[in-house]
């Protein structure tokens, strides 16, 4: 049974004793496969009544998430959803997107409806205040054992989602997430642990206790994996708890993890507690101001963005202000007596679980900050990645050691990047796949805001009737749709292309990738895996047959490049040359579901870059051959079965020489119906046909460009200043006559 707070102050929802249900899985999917080799690969990716609280026991099991008839979490979605109709969109439906229209038809580029989603979004996500407004709430007449509560914002999740347990650091309250519910709760089932001030459970006696939960839910439903998000003592704690239970699928995200205590600051605090006395405790606040990591960042990180200068210094002012008001808090949330408790705790803790990693088999994925004061938590990351079996990293460099109150920290964005979001025993593309909210993306999109002004992307398409229009317009709404095209050098047209899909029309490109962007087949010299993030969030997969037909078959967009590696890495004096194979599978896979074929063209590479150390040179260099053989060894290989030049898939970095920045131009040309014709594409000469079609379309759009840019005013990096000087920079820069 669950008790719901009405109050408008009060955010959670209590469980207690929980019920077991049965739960049947439905079916096995069918897995249908072809042969993909002959395909390229890119590059690319609060506060509860003390009343309430006393009534609440330590959890075993209970009954399925019922629907409250009163939740702040429906306030949140009638916000979004309110906002979405009065803009002919419901984004949060995952319906397409569309602009605002003047009354002429045309549309007003400057406030996408996208645009707005983020802000009322960022409006109901809790800030650090709410951390510490909520906290006096669980701490006033706070007393009983240790227990979970679930936030009432993380009301309305995904079917099927799978549990995440919070595991809080040495704080203990339980709402170090209070920034993520929003969002966390949109796909998981979130469960707080709560450890009240005057509580003194053992560490080994926390460990019991969250097995226990362990244990009842994977009864429950064996077939999901349970999440342990833990931060510095959690984190020792989700280690022993996944030493403990090897048999059961969890999977463990751990922030600052605590079993680096005998490296940190903190050791040598708890002989200075052990001896303070009750004349020395208003020192303690200062002592703990050590916690909020850097204050002014905390701070600055709250101030509204985009706002005038006397604004915000008015806004600093004030949330500094009540920055230096909570220290009272955290001296309440962790009196002496508690703050040496728990730190003596922690330095159990950390040896617990240290001396029982080698039992630790759970999937892991560790993040550190590059400035946590309290923990030497990237050193330890590293240690930890190198002792346990399925472990990936994450650093964030400029963050402190509450990593999860930080606003520019996305929980889900993060699990999301790692592709570690799964609902079953192994992770789906297709079905855990979740795309960005409007929050995260335009986050994701103003990180790329650099690219954009340096290229001035200009963007064509073509309608079914073969007229010509500057933006995506002309791109089918429905899928199923098969992006071809030309590859650039090192793929840096995708970030543009991507992202403006995704502004514009609110169209996810699920690009084709190649494997190394996903898994590697040992350690190397190749980039963290952390650098491709932002293409798996937006939606990129591996090369697969098994993934293409799946795409195709749920009516998606897909992005895919046949000249792969060998033309995003081409040699000198190759710009624009197409690299494509003989094989002609995508054509016919294209004709199966009746998809439309839209061939594109980009060029502007050679606006920017000059290849002068190409591929062939370096393997003329003894050192430099050895070390692209190296890394080729890291990842999977594609187009095994090819012959010659368009089957060499080795990953390099040609040596290129920046020019005087020009401007990028995509077209992307009328789009070729397949539907109706998948008996006719069967026979193998009149796929060839299409497929030489196709081809042939991409080198028209690219000659298009070519020829066209040529009378662009504003094609190189001066001109467009100029005109942005005079018409503003957020101003779109025109380009030559369509």
């Amino acid at each position: 049974m669950r008790f719901y707070a009405q109050d408008n102050n009060l955010s959670l929802k209590i469980c207690q004793d929980r019920h077991t249900l049965a739960e049947t899985e439905s079916g096995e999917r069918e897995c249908r496969k072809f042969n993909m080799t002959a395909i390229g690969a890119c590059l690319f990716a609060a506060g509860f009544s003390p009343a309430v609280v006393r009534s609440c026991l330590t959890p075993s099991s209970g009954k399925k998430k019922s629907n409250p008839t009163r939740r702040f979490a429906v306030s949140t979605e009638q916000i979004l959803t309110k906002k979405a109709e009065t803009t002919t969109t419901s984004f949060p439906e995952n319906e397409r997107l569309k602009m605002k229209r003047s009354e002429n038809g045309k549309q007003e580029k400057q406030n996408p409806v996208i645009w707005e989603l983020a802000e009322a979004e960022k409006k109901i996500r809790k800030s650090l205040k709410d951390y510490f407004e909520e906290s006096k709430d669980f701490i006033r007449s706070d007393g009983g054992p240790p227990r979970w509560f679930s936030p009432l914002e993380c009301g309305s999740r995904l079917d099927e989602s799978p549990l995440l347990l919070y595991l809080p650091g040495i704080d203990g309250v339980g709402l170090g997430l209070v920034r993520q519910h929003y969002s966390i709760g949109k796909i998981f089932d979130v469960w707080c642990l709560h450890i009240p001030v005057k509580d003194r459970t053992s560490f080994t006696g926390l460990v019991k206790l969250v097995e226990r939960t362990v244990r009842s839910e994977n009864n429950r439903f064996p077939n999901r994996p349970i999440y342990l998000v833990g931060e510095s003592l959690g984190a020792c704690l989700a280690l022993a708890v996944a030493a403990c239970n090897p048999d059961i699928d969890l999977v463990l995200i751990l922030a600052n993890p605590g079993t680096s205590f005998k490296k940190s600051q903190l050791e040598p605090l708890i002989p200075l507690l052990a001896l303070m006395s009750d004349q020395l405790q208003l020192s303690l606040p200062y002592i703990l101001s050590l916690m909020t990591g850097d204050p002014l960042k905390v701070t600055m990180d709250d101030v509204a963005e985009g706002v005038p200068l006397q604004q915000t210094i008015g806004e600093l002012s004030q949330h500094v202000a009540a920055m230096s008001s909570y220290l009272s808090v955290l001296a309440d949330i962790l009196p002496r007596e508690t703050l040496l408790w728990k730190l003596q705790m922690l330095k159990s803790a950390s040896a617990y679980a240290n001396s029982r990693l080698h039992a630790v088999k759970a999937q892991t994925l560790i993040l550190t900050s590059g400035k946590d004061q309290l923990l030497p938590s990237p050193d330890e990351g590293q240690r930890l990645h190198s002792l346990l079996p399925k472990c990936e990293n994450r650093l964030f460099s400029d963050s402190g050691h509450f990593l999860f109150l930080e606003d520019k920290v996305d929980l889900v964005t993060t699990i999301m990047g790692a592709t570690f979001y799964r609902k079953g025993a192994y992770y789906d593309y297709i079905s855990d796949y979740v795309q960005p909210s409007p929050y995260a993306f335009k986050k994701i999109y103003e990180s790329f805001g650099w690219v954009r002004f340096a290229t001035s992307p200009v963007m064509l398409s073509t309608f079914e009737d073969g007229k010509i229009a500057r933006g995506l317009a002309g791109v089918p709404s429905e899928g199923p749709v098969l992006y071809v095209g030309y590859h650039m050098l090192l793929g840096f047209e995708l970030s543009s292309m991507i992202s403006q899909f995704f502004f514009e029309r609110n169209i996810l490109l699920r690009g084709i990738a190649h494997p190394s962007m996903f898994r590697r087949l040992k350690e190397g010299k190749l980039p963290p895996m952390s650098q491709f993030d932002t293409f798996r969030v937006m939606g990129a997969v591996p090369v697969s047959g098994t993934l293409f037909y799946n795409l195709l078959s749920s009516n998606a967009h897909v992005l895919l490049y046949p000249g792969g590696v060998r033309e995003a890495c081409h040699r000198k004096g190759e710009e624009y040359k197409l690299f494509w194979p003989e094989q002609t599978e995508f054509v016919r896979m294209a004709a199966r579901f009746g998809a439309k074929i839209v061939p594109f063209g980009v060029v502007g590479e050679d606006d920017f870059f000059e290849v002068f150390f190409d591929y062939d040179d370096q393997m003329k260099v003894p050192f430099l051959r050895d070390y692209i053989l190296e890394i080729s060894e890291q990842s999977e290989s594609v187009r095994t079965e090819e012959q010659g030049e368009v089957g060499n898939q080795d990953m390099h970095l040609p040596g290129i020489l920046p020019k005087f920045p020009g401007r990028f131009y995509y077209y992307f040309g009328k789009p070729i119906e397949t539907k109706g014709r998948e008996k006719e594409l069967r026979d193998r000469e009149k796929a060839h046909e299409l497929y030489l079609e196709v081809k042939s379309e991409v080198e028209k759009c690219l000659a298009f460009l070519k020829e066209k840019r040529e009378s662009d005013p504003y094609r190189y990096l001066f001109t467009r200043l100029s005109y942005q000087a005079t018409h503003g920079f957020t101003s779109e820069v025109p380009t030559f006559e369509v």
